[in-house]
């Protein structure tokens, strides 16, 4: 969704010194610079594209975007990147977002607006549920002199400033990888061999655990190596009364790890119970070894999801209410009117083709 009372502004002007003194814009990842994924996001939403650029500057106009330098130079960060976009933005709102952030999603200006209308505050700042994000933010253009004057008194502290003049946070706990950024080879590196997450997106009864009984086994005969991850809607437990484990971690041990040659498996109780969130649970698999995790439920996060659906349940589509859903997967496939790829669910292989294009799969 276009939003016509706020212009983008995609920072790019740091020195990079992590990265060897690199122009981060340009660091290829997945075949393109890291300023066309930030372009890719940006451009949709807003009504115009600034970009802040100090060097390169003859490749970044070539992108067909006003490239504005800093208003002070010296490369003196990103505070100083925001008070030029500002400056040059005729829009009343101003929304930025780092060149380094690959995976951010592609509803990150909607996300900060929302967050706006429900606070009100001049300024609104992404969260990742732990920690602010301080270089994905809305801004009022109106703060413009208030952010001069905090510039001209020494500040270069982007959270410092917000925390002055006050700010909302835009809930970004769902996004799991978002805030990825390449500061360094080794953080590139992570993101090219991070596995790929599919959600897979239905209403009870529409046959999940059927489906990923015969993808799985499909999957791994193709090489693919592969985590499931599966949110339970009430308590659980894969050790049993009667168990070892089981009574140990009764007695009151709030963490149990039983293993033996073949397996391994932590138990862990919530001192209260609370929504787990899919990061962390991520943060727990061995993901150098991953080529795809396929999440089952987590419906409000946002990661790429295959949406099964059945008509005769009577409930409804779930993509035109989520723009994560990448295709759709239903025993009607030709009532299902969409762009989006519409898979038979009853075909295995289809389904199978279609995971493999996802990832790229190019292993024989």
């Amino acid at each position: 969704m276009r939003h016509d009372k706020v212009t983008g502004v995609v920072l790019a002007g740091g020195m990079a010194r992590r990265m060897g003194g690199a122009d981060k814009g340009w660091v290829d990842l997945e075949g393109k610079p890291l300023i066309h994924h930030a372009l890719t996001v940006m451009e949709p939403e807003v009504t115009q594209v600034l970009v802040n650029a100090n060097r390169s500057l003859d490749a970044y106009k070539a992108l067909g975007f006003p490239v504005i330098t800093d208003i002070q130079g010296d490369y003196q960060g990103p505070l100083m990147g925001m008070a030029t976009g500002l400056k040059h933005a005729i829009t009343p709102w101003v929304a930025f977002i780092p060149c380094d952030s690959p995976r951010l999603p592609i509803n990150t200006v909607s996300r900060l607006i929302s967050a706006q209308e429900q606070s009100g505050h001049s300024i609104v700042v992404a969260s990742d549920g732990k920690r602010l994000q301080p270089v994905v933010a809305l801004i009022k253009r109106d703060l413009f002199d208030d952010l001069l004057v905090a510039l001209e008194l020494g500040e270069r502290k982007v959270e410092r400033w917000f925390a002055q003049v006050g700010y909302a946070e835009a809930d970004f706990s769902d996004c799991v990888d978002a805030f990825v950024n390449v500061n360094r080879q080794d953080d590139l590196d992570a993101l090219i061999t991070m596995p790929r997450l599919l959600g897979i997106s239905a209403w009870s009864g529409t046959g999940k655990t059927t489906l990923l009984k015969k993808l799985i086994p499909a999957l791994k005969d193709k090489g693919v190596r592969l985590a499931v991850i599966k949110h339970a809607h009430h308590k659980f437990d894969v050790d049993h009364q009667g168990k070892d484990s089981y009574e140990l971690r009764k007695a009151g041990a709030h963490q149990m790890l039983i293993a033996s040659d073949y397996r391994w498996a932590l138990m862990v109780d919530n001192a209260e119970p609370k929504e787990p969130h899919l990061s962390d649970l991520l943060s727990k698999l061995d993901l150098a070894h991953l080529d795809l995790v396929l999440v089952e439920g987590f419906k409000r996060d946002s990661i790429p999801k295959l949406e099964l659906h059945r008509p005769s349940l009577g409930k409804p589509l779930i993509y035109p209410e989520d723009d994560n859903v990448i295709a759709v997967a239903t025993d009607t496939p030709r009532q299902i009117i969409t762009d989006l790829p519409v898979l038979d669910l009853t075909d295995t292989s289809a389904i199978l083709a279609f995971v493999l294009t996802y990832l790229d799969w190019e292993h024989a």
